[in-house]
């Protein structure tokens, strides 16, 4: 992509806000927009992550789609090849590194990676999503026009951020990605 970094990051947060607001899917809107932002496209990758919306099949107890969509997709550019299985420790590392300053992220914004625990944080309250009135009520209350996808929005634009940083530490282009 032919922008600067700022740019670069904030495409990101747009396309993570729009994505989410249209589409759903915290994890999967995550994803759409790194890829899309770097001008990437791993439909396994995306497709992995379907499951994973709201703390994992809308349950809510587990990590923000958010989280772990980034997580996913910096560990796909990043993370151990298969064809190194009993090593690649570096890349591993790299990985895991990445995954905590991710995870340190949220944690300053939000107080936690979990779903319910974030959505404590920005509704007031959680919600069961497996009922009509607790699906309701999380759009009443504006998950899908300023809540989860301003959760979203930040997640990926900070996963950009650490893509981009990882990057620099390697002297690599943007370009080496694809």
């Amino acid at each position: 992509p032919d922008m600067d970094r700022e740019q670069l990051i904030e495409k990101a947060r747009k396309l993570g806000f729009d994505y989410e607001r249209v589409y759903r899917g915290c994890a999967q809107c995550t994803i759409a927009a790194v890829q899309d932002t770097l001008g990437l496209r791993n439909d396994a990758v995306f497709k992995a992550a379907s499951g994973l919306a709201g703390g994992g099949g809308l349950l809510c107890v587990g990590f923000c789609g958010g989280y772990t969509g980034g997580v996913m997709i910096m560990s796909s550019l990043f993370g151990r090849r298969r064809d190194k299985f009993d090593g690649d420790r570096e890349e591993r590392y790299a990985s895991f590194h990445m995954a905590k300053a991710l995870h340190d992220r949220f944690v300053e914004k939000y107080g936690s990676v979990i779903c319910r625990e974030i959505h404590g944080k920005i509704f007031g309250h959680g919600f069961d999503l497996w009922t009509k009135e607790g699906r309701q009520a999380f759009e009443d209350e504006g998950a899908h026009a300023d809540k989860c996808t301003t959760v979203v929005a930040d997640a990926s634009a900070w996963v950009l951020e650490i893509i981009l940083d990882e990057l620099a530490k390697r002297d690599l282009p943007v370009a080496s990605l694809t």
